[in-house]
């Protein structure tokens, strides 16, 4: 089983090629952005920051390179960004956005426990998880 976990982002990793495929293309406070590796191969990436409006921490990116997908890697990745967020105790609180119409992303983030709000930001459909 190939294992993942995140590594945060340095001058040697940052130009690491990943991207995500076109239609998944997105539109502070302390923030930390970490690069998604499984093994030692960095398939993905996740930026998180505090929003202390909200007294939450933003899931504001998460992509896993197009060439990986479908693997699980996501679904770890959110795992353990979790397991990271709940030890910091900040907040209690984890809010994300996906693009309405996006099953992929809606799936993956209802199996981790997340929940709509009923608020829609343009095209984006808001969701939190208790820590």
């Amino acid at each position: 089983m190939t294992m993942i976990h995140l590594e945060p982002v340095t001058p040697e990793n940052w130009r690491c090629g990943l991207r995500v495929r076109e239609d998944q293309h997105c539109r502070a406070q302390r923030s930390e952005a970490l690069v998604i590796y499984a093994d030692n191969t960095p398939v993905g990436m996740a930026l998180y920051y505090d929003l202390d409006e909200l007294h939450a921490y933003n899931l504001s990116q998460l992509f896993i390179d197009a060439r990986y997908q479908g693997r699980g890697y996501g679904t770890e990745a959110v795992r353990l960004l979790l397991q990271r967020l709940k030890a910091d105790g900040k907040f209690e609180k984890v809010v994300l956005c996906y693009v309405d119409g996006d099953e992929a992303a809606q799936r993956l983030y209802e199996a981790l426990g997340f929940r709509p709000t009923g608020e829609v930001e343009e095209d984006e459909i808001v969701m939190e998880r208790m820590l």
